[in-house]
């Protein structure tokens, strides 16, 4: 399953599942050390435990990109413009 790390706090880091959305604390030192906020994993949980951490690169990088590309759209002011009125339906019209 994929999880991002959406924080630390302290000694654990607070994972959001994919799957669920739902908050998940875990010892940091479960995590790989290179592990920092904002990096997406390749899960394994069983029994409320964490088996295994991998650390998903694509996925990451993915996410950045993402995250790039909306401000860019944002810097930009592309959710300023309007859109051109919809045409009118059927029942609209009579």
């Amino acid at each position: 399953m994929k999880a991002v790390i959406d924080r630390y706090e302290g000694t654990l880091a607070v994972l959001i599942l994919d799957d669920t959305d739902q908050p998940f604390n875990v010892p940091a030192e479960l995590l790989p050390p290179q592990a920092k906020a904002g990096d997406w994993l390749e899960v394994e949980i069983q029994n409320g435990q964490l088996l295994t951490a991998v650390l998903n690169d694509s996925e990451t990088a993915a996410a950045a990109q993402r995250i790039a590309d909306k401000l860019t759209r944002l810097r930009r002011g592309d959710h300023l413009k309007k859109s051109p009125p919809a045409p009118p339906t059927a029942d609209e019209s009579k």
